[in-house]
Order: structure tokens, then C-alpha cells, then sequence
């Protein structure tokens, strides 16, 4: 079983910064993407950043220019540095991993980190 543990929410005021880790233990077959996903109060979730394993980063277009996403595959590992923060971004913030045993695909989802933005 895969486990997703992320950290470093919390509260911050608005343009200010944040860092959000994820670190991915267990069996991992063929790691297709690490990324996070959000969810703020009444709306549905939605995708932020995606690391594939190969290729380039895609954003949300509400996060472009203010999140970057990174990291290192051999330890599947991700960050999201949040930089120039909204209220708009105040949510439960979840990492992800998508995974393939064979053709089979599996989702893996972190426990979820609460980002609030004030202003």
C-alpha cells in the first residue's frame, strides 16, 4: 500500500508565502505523476500543479506565475511553493500519485493540509 504524507499549511496573509511537502512511502510500481489538488469550502476539487515523471509541469491557470511545483522521482517527493498568495487559494490542499502495476492504474491521495489566506 502506497502512503502520502504531506505538511505545511497553515495560515498566512494574503501576498504572502507558503511551502507544502509531500513525501510518498510503500510499493510504487511506475509512478506516472505526483501533484496536488485542492478543495475550498462549497466547491468542488480541483487540480493545482502536476509533476509528471516525464515532461513538464502543468498548472492550474489561476496558479501560474505564483505556484511552482518540484520534485525528485527516485524519492517521490513533491513541493509546492506558493508564492503571492489570494484568498481565492484558501482550501484543503491534497498530494496525489498516480501509479500503473501493469496497465493498471492507481490513485493515491495525502491526507489533505489546510492553506488559509487572509486579507
Amino acid at each position: 500500500q502506497v502512503q502520502l504524507v504531506s505538511s505545511g499549511g497553515g495560515l498566512v496573509q494574503a501576498g504572502g508565502s507558503l511551502r507544502l511537502s509531500c513525501a510518498a512511502s510503500g510499493t510504487i510500481f511506475n509512478m506516472n505523476s505526483m501533484g496536488w489538488y485542492r478543495q475550498a469550502p462549497g466547491k468542488q476539487l480541483e487540480l493545482v500543479a502536476v509533476l509528471p515523471s516525464s515532461g513538464s509541469p502543468n498548472y492550474a491557470d489561476s496558479v501560474v506565475g505564483r505556484f511552482t511545483i518540484s520534485g525528485d522521482n527516485a524519492k517521490h517527493t513533491i513541493a509546492l511553493q506558493m508564492n503571492n498568495l489570494k484568498d481565492e487559494d484558501t482550501a484543503v490542499y491534497y498530494c496525489n500519485l498516480k501509479d500503473y502495476y501493469g496497465s493498471a492504474p492507481a490513485t493515491y491521495w495525502g491526507q489533505g493540509t489546510q492553506v488559509t489566506v487572509s486579507s
